[in-house]
């Protein structure tokens, strides 16, 4: 009986797991927008691999906004979980975000960020 509890709770415990805390953890990569798309058209495979459910921080120029996205540069996108609250955020202007790697969306050509902040 105390190996059936046990295995149960092992397996809540892995289904359930505490959700990441993207803001507070250290980006393991930089780059600009155009420099994380020309590595996803040189090889698409590879940068997947690299990147997936990585936090990474891109700096680029806002291109297109809504309460909870960002476009940088027309390549990369990013979902914030909250309304963005950023006084001044305007089309053409450079900044740098940090969020999780979700994927790459071969028919838009746009990398996918979720659970971004704004770094500046």
């Amino acid at each position: 009986m105390a190996i059936l509890i046990l295995a149960v709770f092992i397996g809540y415990n892995y289904l359930y797991k505490n959700h990441r805390n993207i803001e507070g953890e250290n980006a393991q990569f930089a780059l600009t927008a155009k420099q994380i798309h020309s590595e996803f058209n040189s090889n698409a495979e590879v940068s997947q691999n690299k990147y997936l459910n990585e936090t990474i921080e891109i700096s680029g120029l806002v291109s297109e906004f809504s309460e909870n996205e960002i476009t940088l540069d027309g390549k990369v996108f990013c979902q914030f979980s909250d309304k963005i609250s950023q006084p001044g955020l305007q089309l053409n202007s450079k900044i740098n975000i940090k969020g999780r790697f979700i994927g790459y969306d071969d028919l838009l050509e746009q990398v996918k960020l979720d659970q971004c902040t704004i770094i500046n």
